[in-house]
């Protein structure tokens, strides 16, 4: 039995075919409205497991990244306990969880989450682990607890889990790395062969951004600078070592100058931002409250519009949705005790497409480039090359006016490695957070009509996620 989908364009060659997918029901439909594009991947999810799956699972994770086009993912260590490669003590906060399930380090019960609780996780899924020892940055994590989890290390050891999820990046995101011990992480980073995904902003007071905004609300505000400061350090640091870095939800325009001097002069330097603050700049406060409280913090409408020109001249390698799960009742503690961040993986492709490609600042084919080959190039992931794939297995089938090609999935050699995303670039639609796949609805799009819509995901030659033809 397969999903046919007949009319589909290919998103780099704009050339028409038909794709059949192996799927458990025969489904003939038309996807003439609809493009096929190598899967997305996110290098920053908190998806809460172990410790705090009261907000996140990595059930419900995994099944929101599929929801949004997703293929792979990056979670980051703030996990409770910790990511560090440390034997987890009995009677410390999510210790139990690891520890009943059979493993002794969160990295081993995460590469085992599927066979540890009976299930099929929808989407590939690498490991981040922490730059300092229980993520506390007073001690760098020692080299010898987490390297033989990276790729090509011991792999004859390796069980298929482990192979499939090993660890390949360094940071303590939610935090930067402390100056303290900065020095010695890099040199574990440049050990290790990794690169170093850093929190680019440190501020100890201040709950939104410094400005008009936060003095109408009578909140502490946090200076634009205090992203700055980290990114200068790291620059110099990736400067004298060598070490690729990383920067996260970049959000200033401080900051994209100073990573695109340092681009210039050829530094191995890479940079994200995120939806957020693509679409809503610091006002976003006054009418969504908590929902919009986040560090680094929703930036001025300058700022704002210099993060779209960074995308838009090349500065921004790449979209990361910074997905971060809370409990509503965390958010309504107010500005100054809810916790920062918003959950992003099953509206960041129609926030995207909404700003950038309907406001003129990027193609289609751009956008995909942004939240699909950008991040599998950060991860160091073989992006299934449709192009190649036809050349190689499409059959070719005479048509009405011209030849056509039939790419079937289900008879490519090695198809367990092709993941896609079929979308419907033009789709209007309603953000709706009840109808999230994540448990969490900490999200201030609700209501937004955006457009652009992932419609199936397809990992493996296999449907691992399908709203064509249904309700969702």
């Amino acid at each position: 039995m397969s999903l046919i989908l007949h009319d589909i364009k290919v998103w780099n060659t704009g050339e028409v075919i038909d794709l059949v997918v192996p799927s458990d029901t025969n489904e003939s439909v038309d996807a003439s409205a609809m493009t096929i594009a190598p899967g997305f991947e996110d290098p920053h999810v908190h998806f809460r497991d172990p410790g705090q799956t009261y907000k996140e699972s990595m059930v419900s994770g995994c099944a929101a990244a599929a929801s949004g086009g997703y293929t792979n993912v990056l979670i980051m260590p703030n996990t409770v306990p910790a990511m560090d490669g440390m034997k987890v003590e009995p009677g410390h906060p999510g210790a139990s969880e690891v520890l009943n399930a059979g493993y002794d380090t969160v990295i081993d019960y995460l590469q085992h989450y599927e066979s540890a609780h009976d299930v099929k996780l929808p989407v590939r899924y690498d490991l981040c682990v922490c730059a300092s020892k229980g993520r506390a940055g007073r001690e760098a994590t020692d080299v010898a607890d987490w390297i033989g989890y990276l790729p090509g290390h011991d792999d004859d050891h390796k069980d298929a889990y482990q192979l499939a999820h090993p660890v390949t990046a360094v940071s303590d995101d939610g935090a930067a790395v402390t100056s303290d011990i900065l020095k010695q992480v890099f040199g574990n980073v440049k050990e290790s062969g990794l690169y170093l995904i850093e929190h680019c902003e440190h501020h100890d007071t201040g709950a939104v951004n410094e400005g008009p905004v936060s003095r109408e609300l009578g909140v502490p505000g946090i200076p634009e600078d205090t992203e700055l400061k980290i990114v200068e350090r790291d620059i110099e640091m990736a400067r004298e070592t060598g070490v690729h870095v990383h920067f996260q939800h970049v959000s200033t325009a401080i900051s994209f100058e100073a990573i695109r001097k340092a681009k210039a002069e050829g530094l191995p330097i890479t940079c994200e931002t995120a939806p957020h603050y693509i679409a809503l700049n610091d006002e976003a406060l006054l009418k969504y409250g908590t929902l919009a409280k986040m560090n680094p913090p929703l930036r001025s409408e300058a700022d704002r519009q210099a993060t779209i020109a960074a995308i838009a001249d090349g500065t921004v390698d790449l979209l990361a949705t910074d997905h971060a799960p809370h409990t509503m009742e965390e958010k309504e503690l107010g500005f100054l005790d809810a916790p920062n961040g918003i959950i992003g993986l099953e509206c960041a492709y129609g926030v995207c497409h909404k700003v950038l490609v309907d406001g003129g600042f990027i193609s289609d084919e751009r956008l995909i480039e942004l939240m699909s080959t950008g991040p599998a190039e950060l991860m160091g992931h073989d992006k299934t090359d449709i192009t190649a794939v036809l050349d190689d297995y499409a059959d070719a089938v005479p048509g009405d006016d011209d030849t056509k090609r039939v790419l079937d999935l289900g008879r490519v050699p090695e198809s367990d490695q092709v993941d896609l995303v079929v979308l419907n670039t033009g789709e209007e639609w309603t953000v709706d957070p009840e109808k999230f796949h994540s448990s969490a609805r900490n999200t201030p799009f609700g209501g937004w009509q955006v457009t652009g819509r992932p419609l199936a995901t397809i990992i493996g030659s296999k449907l691992a996620f399908s709203r064509i033809d249904k309700e969702d």
